[in-house]
């Protein structure tokens, strides 16, 4: 009997920690997420997931669907849901820096110790 405690507590304590560091987090991102896409007016400007930079044209919400201009009278429809953000050049170009470890400031491959 105290052999089946012991196992009955190992196992809640492992889903535990589970739902503690796997589903919670999960869960806070998509709330995040829906807050985010919540607050999308027409007009704004944003990233899809896949990257696609454009203006909001039309949202709607029953359909879950949104118009976006990329470019000058091109525009698609998307699920509402593969908007990512709204576009922020100076953040998305501070992140890309952050992502290349300050690549920009250093010498382009190939050119190291080459002296003229």
């Amino acid at each position: 009997m105290p052999e089946f405690v012991l196992v009955f507590a190992v196992l809640s304590l492992a889903l535990g920690g589970y739902w503690a560091l796997v589903i919670f987090p999960k869960q806070r991102a998509f709330q995040h997420k829906q807050k985010i896409v919540r607050a999308l007016h027409v007009g704004d400007e944003v990233v899809t997931y896949g990257g696609i930079v454009g203006v909001i044209m039309d949202i709607d919400v029953a359909a879950g669907v949104s118009s976006i201009e990329i470019a000058p009278g091109v525009r698609i429809k998307l699920l509402t849901a593969a908007l990512q953000q709204v576009y922020d050049p100076q953040a998305i170009a501070e992140s890309a820096t952050r992502g290349a470890g300050g690549l920009d400031s250093q010498t382009p491959p190939g050119e190291e110790g080459e002296k003229t």
